[in-house]
């Protein structure tokens, strides 16, 4: 079996400005080293905006930090008329490791498909970024016990046509809609179900040993006094956290939390 080392990346969507980002990355570095933090044990990535990006790398690379930090999105296209959208050439000239694609809020307010999903994958990986794809279902969904259909649904056309090796080394994020920004989470037993599922399914699409490679996030309200329970789930590598990446010090709780007791 391969062996997965656990990612804790915080999105922090609209929010910071680049002085706040450089505030909120300096706190967060030294949480981390105050807790004696391992990353080889736990990797721990930021997701911030565009504009926050160069601020970060020169506090990273000035600091010589062992985090890693990322893009909220990134264009399909390499270059051209384009405006407005963000080259993933761009991102990897500012060291930047990963792009969430496919977040559910690209999806329900830009109206981003599996179509666009799967261009954003091959335009990232085209470049040497990470992508974590997110994937994962409305309430009604899963209401309606559709949660698995749906989401590999979406996995699988967000995958086409991409190589076991690129399929390896991509973050798959599972994220219930209807549990992000709400405080409702779903149990370990919900992520689990599903992070199997995704991990069964690359199996189906490619090999064991691709499935086993892939790490698979859950994001949904996750927060230092949950955490420990889901990452007790042996297909969940680790969490996509939303506004609790904002608070330094519970982000580093989260990040440490093998140190939690259940």
């Amino acid at each position: 079996m391969a062996t997965r080392t656990p990612l804790m990346a915080g999105n922090w969507k609209m929010n910071l400005d680049h002085q706040q980002a450089i505030a909120t990355v300096q706190k967060l570095a030294w949480a981390l080293k105050d807790g004696k933090h391992d990353y080889a044990a736990v990797e721990v990535a930021v997701l911030v905006p565009f504009t926050d990006l160069r601020s970060v790398q020169t506090l990273v690379d000035a600091d010589k930090l062992e985090l890693k930090y990322g893009a909220q999105d990134v264009s399909a296209h390499e270059s051209g008329a384009y405006t407005g959208e963000i080259s993933p050439v761009f991102l990897s000239k500012l060291g930047v490791t990963y792009v969430a694609i496919g977040h559910s809020e690209r999806r329900q307010y830009h109206g981003e498909d599996e179509a666009v999903t799967n261009a954003k994958v091959k335009s990232a990986l085209g470049a040497g970024l990470v992508p974590i794809l997110c994937v994962g279902e409305e309430l009604s969904v899963r209401e309606e016990g559709r949660q698995v259909p749906h989401t590999l649904a979406q996995l699988d056309g967000g995958l086409e046509g991409l190589t076991a090796a690129q399929v390896a080394g991509l973050v798959i994020a599972y994220e219930p809609v209807w549990a992000i920004g709400t405080g409702k989470t779903a149990t370990p037993e919900d992520a689990q179900e599903l992070a199997e599922a995704i991990r069964v399914r690359i199996g189906e699409l490619y090999d064991a040993a691709t499935a086993q490679a892939v790490r698979v996030l859950y994001g949904g309200s996750v927060k230092s006094s949950n955490v420990a329970a889901l990452m007790t789930k042996p297909d969940v590598d680790g969490a996509l956290v939303g506004g609790a990446s904002l608070d330094p010090e519970e982000f580093a709780k989260i990040a440490r939390y093998q140190s939690h007791t259940l």
